[in-house]
C-alpha cells in the first residue's frame, strides 16, 4: 500500500478507505441538512498553502503529530493538485498527493469531489470523498473544510496561528450549521511558527 494510501491527511477524506459502504449514500444528502457550502470561490485566491488550526480526529492523520499543510494547485484542465504534510512522532515528515475535481452541484463553486488513489484509478467514482468549504474568510486568511455527514472538520489558516476572537468566530459560524466544535483538536504547527520568529 502506497503512503498516499496509508496517510490521506489534512482536509481530505478518501472513499477508498470507507469503501462500498460510503457509495451507498453517495451524492445524497440528509434533507434537513444545515451543512453549505460557500457559494462562490475564487480558486486563484484559494491556491496555495494552508495550514492546519484544528480538526476532528480522524483515521487519515492518526500519524500526524503536527506541522500540517494542505497546499492547492489549480491544473489547466480545471481540477486542483493537492499536496498534504505532515510531521510525525518520530520527526519524518509524511506527504500524500492527490486531485480535487469541482462538484458544482447545489450551485456553489466550493465544492469539491477529492481522491489519493493511483492515477489509473481516478476514473473511479466512489474513491472521491466530498471536500466543501463551509466558512471562508472574505480575505481568504481561514477557512473551514467539512462534508455533509459532518463527520470530518478542518479549521486552516494562511498562517500557523489564529488569534482567539477569529477562532470564536469560526466556531460560532461552524456550530450554525451543526458542527460540534468541542470535538476540535488543535494542530501544533511548531515547524512554522520557530521559522517566523
Amino acid at each position: 500500500m502506497s503512503k498516499a494510501m496509508r496517510w490521506i491527511g489534512g482536509p481530505i477524506m478518501a472513499l477508498s478507505v470507507v469503501g462500498a459502504a460510503a457509495w451507498a449514500g453517495a451524492g445524497q444528502e440528509p434533507v434537513a441538512s444545515r451543512v453549505r457550502p460557500v457559494q462562490a470561490l475564487d480558486v486563484s485566491r484559494y491556491q496555495g498553502t494552508w495550514y492546519e488550526i484544528a480538526r476532528y480526529p480522524n483515521f487519515f492523520e492518526r500519524k500526524c503529530v503536527g506541522d500540517v499543510t494542505a497546499t492547492y494547485e489549480p491544473q489547466a484542465d480545471g481540477t486542483l493538485r493537492v499536496l498534504n504534510r505532515c510531521r510525525k512522532e518520530d520527526g519524518t515528515e509524511d506527504i500524500a498527493v492527490g486531485i480535487g475535481r469541482p462538484d458544482v452541484k447545489g450551485g456553489s463553486t466550493a465544492r469539491f469531489k477529492v481522491t489519493f488513489v493511483p492515477k489509473w484509478l481516478e476514473w473511479v467514482p466512489w474513491l472521491y470523498a466530498n471536500y466543501w468549504i463551509v466558512v471562508l474568510d472574505d480575505d481568504y486568511h481561514y477557512a473551514a473544510i467539512g462534508e455533509p455527514s459532518r463527520e470530518y472538520l478542518w479549521v486552516l489558516s494562511r498562517t500557523p496561528k489564529l488569534d482567539d476572537n477569529t477562532l470564536y468566530q469560526i466556531h460560532a459560524k461552524l456550530r450554525k450549521q451543526g458542527y460540534d466544535t468541542d470535538k476540535l483538536v488543535l494542530t501544533p504547527q511548531k515547524a512554522a511558527q520557530a521559522a517566523a520568529q
